[in-house]
């Protein structure tokens, strides 16, 4: 028997979950739904439709339970469901990715004073998120923000890696570009 390289703090609501508990599936809601519906609202940029995958979600997995057979944690499975169905529902927008390539500069200079300065570039990068194409959006944020590498964002579009990556860089040009405009960076 293999040693376990993970500690799943919810193994055993999975467990009992797996056994028909509603109370132990309506606690797992409780606690990923918030994270999870982050996740979705990140990728598809519109509340109600994350909520709307939310539900999907949980109840693909819920139904899936089974299929889980816990080697990982639920919450890297669930968000996985999570991510795939938000990219289900924006190519249902058909959104095209485009397939070019270029250089680009850094976004924004990270030398922030302090905590409260940093939180509020943050806020103005992802405010300036919002105004990419959604191709350049999907990249952006699973690489950003999802910590996706760009082989795995791949996996997830349906794009070659190299697309991924040449999105990512565009992407990136964009938003500084954005920022730019805005007078946020030179």
């Amino acid at each position: 028997m293999e040693a376990t390289l993970f500690i799943d703090k919810h193994y055993n609501l999975v467990v009992e979950c797996k056994q028909g508990s509603k109370k132990a599936c309506y606690e797992l809601y409780k606690l990923y739904s918030k994270a999870m519906l982050n996740v979705a609202f990140r990728i598809v940029g519109n509340v109600g439709e994350a909520e709307d995958v939310l539900q999907e979600a949980f109840l693909d997995a819920f139904k899936r339970i089974h299929d889980f057979r816990q080697e990982t944690t639920f919450g890297l499975w669930l968000k996985q469901i999570v991510v795939s169905r938000s990219i289900n529902l924006l190519r249902k927008r058909k959104v095209e990715l485009v397939e070019l390539g270029d250089d680009v500069d850094n976004i924004i200079d990270e030398e922030g004073d302090d905590d409260e300065e940093i939180q509020y570039k943050v806020s103005l990068v992802k405010k300036a998120m919002e105004e990419l194409p959604e191709g350049y959006k999907q990249v952006i944020s699973l690489y950003l923000i999802e910590g996706y590498d760009h082989e795995e964002i791949g996996q997830i579009l349906s794009i070659t890696e190299n697309t991924s990556r040449t999105q990512f860089l565009r992407a990136k040009r964009k938003l500084s570009e954005i920022l730019s405009r805005k007078g946020i960076v030179q």
